[in-house]
């Protein structure tokens, strides 16, 4: 019985040994930016393609043109209450301190410049398939823009789910940087999917998520329950949406329908930020979703 006992506790330490390595961050290394600087001024058009202040302004804040980027914005799930960090210049309390690598690791990888994971709350399972140099623009038009001082809140999560390094599974299970629509595209509808898997991350509120919050790549931008509880978000798939490419770029400009109706809640946030961008991107974005397989 105390050769089982000894058994038993060894191979315990074993897996647990393997679970905490298998579940380590893997932050990029130097290499990765090496070389590289950001640009502001495309990093204005790339912030607002990743819709980066309609979540990281203070709650109840108007739209501007040199936004505050102080966090405090709650995101309710199933999982807990999750609170949008401070991310602007300021050094204590924002990214004012963090290195060109740091930075990327958080938007790519998920990885703080503590060095532990990040929550997936943050679309970093989409911003991963961004190219650097588009994440390098973005921190340097971030440098750019007002700071604050206005400390970070915690997250407010349950046990399991407040365990940091139990992201770690959930990377190894769901995280990865393949296209989702793949096949023969256009070089308009590469740049659209560039925009709407990565940048843009639409699917994060358009597809529906299995039981840990992953995307269920099965029904991609098929429509998904509304997170804050009240209807659902549409699918955008050619199954269900049969407005014309052209009415998608309007729409995406405008936030008019060809129904004469218009976009409410979070997305005119998402028309406001779209608005900004070259009317080839809408274009190309438009042309990426009538491409996407229907969902019915």
């Amino acid at each position: 019985m105390k050769r089982i006992l000894t058994a038993g506790v060894a191979i315990v330490a074993v897996a647990a040994a393997a679970g905490w390595f298998l579940t380590a961050p893997k932050p990029l290394d130097e290499s990765a930016v090496s070389g590289m600087t950001g640009d502001p001024e495309a990093g204005r058009l790339a912030f607002a393609a990743g819709g980066c202040a309609s979540c990281h302004i203070a709650p109840d804040a108007e739209a501007s043109d040199q936004p505050v980027l102080s966090g405090g914005q709650e995101f309710a799930s199933e999982f807990g209450i999750f609170v949008a960090p401070n991310i602007s210049p300021d050094e204590e309390h924002g990214i004012g301190g963090w290195t060109d690598l740091q930075f990327v690791n958080a938007v790519k990888e998920g990885i703080g410049p503590d060095g532990k994971h990040l929550y997936p709350a943050f679309p970093y399972s989409s911003y991963t398939r961004a190219g650097v140099q588009d994440i390098l623009d973005i921190e340097a038009y971030i440098r750019t823009l007002p700071a604050s001082a206005e400390p970070n809140q915690p997250h407010e999560l349950a046990f399991p789910f407040s365990i940091r390094r139990s992201v770690g599974g959930w990377k190894l299970l769901f995280f990865g940087d393949d296209w989702v629509v793949d096949g023969d595209l256009t070089e308009e509808q590469q740049r659209g999917r560039y925009l709407v898997e990565g940048l843009g991350h639409c699917a994060e509120c358009h597809t529906p998520r299995n039981a840990l919050g992953a995307l269920d790549t099965s029904q991609w931008l098929a429509g998904a329950p509304n997170p804050s509880g009240q209807g659902n978000i549409p699918n955008i798939t050619p199954g269900a949406l049969d407005w014309s490419a052209a009415d998608i770029s309007a729409y995406l400009e405008s936030g008019f329908t060809p129904e004469f109706d218009s976009a409410g809640g979070d997305m005119a946030h998402v028309v406001e930020n779209m608005s900004q961008l070259p009317a080839s991107d809408r274009d190309a974005i438009a042309a990426y979703l009538k491409a996407v397989p229907a969902v019915n």
